[in-house]
């Protein structure tokens, strides 16, 4: 492929990787697939957001060179616009989890090549109110489990952090009461998490939910009814292959919907995509195939 006008997004924090060595990786296989190509690092939080704002109207491609926080912010930036750029994702950060969804190599350089060499994919965009995720929404232990992460452990084990703060919230955790209204039912009880996802791996782990679709214009909602480790325990290893036939008596719920709405007894923190700064109740709908992303041509 290539672009009359480019942008890179990069972040120097992002994950346990060298920016100048990724840099190094990515840009002589970028470079010649553009006449012009705007570079721009992060400084603080919200910049690759406003990046995107100021500059996405303009651009034929976007690529970021980051984690999930830095797509996230790019996801908000651009959702928005009313020309929105093609979007390729250098996986930079420490879990990179929708470009696993997207099946995008993990090392800079081969990413690099199968998104200049790939394919164009329409994928959904969830809307929470007035922001935007790409990959999930949640609320209960998931968000809980963000509050706890440790940085420094994160710094230095990577994705096993999560897993750490992940023992460390669970212990004691008290369920919440809930209310879903979606198009044609209504769904109400308590629960110690709910999950809207529109992908399919969190933290690294491939969730056991074949149904999830990125494209498909559909919210996949999990609804963890039991304050049960081996029922959690189950759904992140992946010992059984949930499906539309989920037991009743297994302390979870499935369904699919386009739109929602969520109240909660009291406001709960809201992780859209690893970042926590929302809170219920809230609204979420699905802008079917709203961002066009470059993935790899994964035929032959």
């Amino acid at each position: 492929m290539r672009w009359k006008k480019g942008m890179l997004i990069y972040n120097e924090c992002a994950g346990n990787s060298k920016v100048e060595k990724a840099l190094e990786d990515c840009l002589p296989i970028l470079t010649p697939q553009l006449d012009e190509f705007l570079i721009l690092q992060t400084k603080e939080k919200g910049d690759a957001r406003q990046f995107c704002l100021d500059h996405g109207n303009d651009m034929d491609v976007v690529f970021v060179l980051g984690g999930d926080g830095t797509v996230h912010e790019c996801v908000n930036g651009l959702s928005p616009l009313e020309h929105r750029p093609l979007l390729g994702v250098l996986p930079g950060g420490t879990c990179n989890d929708f470009s696993r969804i997207l099946e995008i190599p993990q090392n800079i350089r081969r990413a690099a090549e199968a998104l200049v060499h790939g394919n164009v994919r329409m994928i959904d965009v969830g809307k929470a109110d007035d922001d935007y995720f790409l990959n999930f929404w949640g609320i209960g232990l998931i968000s809980d489990t963000s509050n706890n992460i440790d940085e420094q452990e994160k710094s230095k084990f990577g994705k096993i952090g999560y897993f750490l703060s992940a023992i460390r919230t669970i212990g004691d955790k008290e369920p919440f009461s809930f209310r879903i209204e979606c198009e044609d039912k209504c769904v109400e009880g308590k629960a110690i998490m709910i999950l809207v996802l529109n992908g399919s791996s969190i933290g690294t782990n491939s969730l056991p939910f074949p149904m999830v679709n990125p494209d498909d214009g559909l919210f996949d909602i999990v609804i963890v009814k039991e304050s049960s480790l081996s029922v959690f325990r189950e759904i992140l290893a992946m010992k059984q292959s949930w499906s539309e036939n989920i037991r009743s008596d297994s302390g979870v719920i499935y369904i699919q919907v386009s739109k929602l709405k969520l109240q909660t007894d009291i406001p709960l923190d809201v992780d859209m995509d690893g970042e926590i700064y929302k809170q219920t109740p809230t609204e979420i709908e699905v802008l079917k195939q709203h961002l066009a992303f470059l993935s790899p041509n994964l035929r032959g």
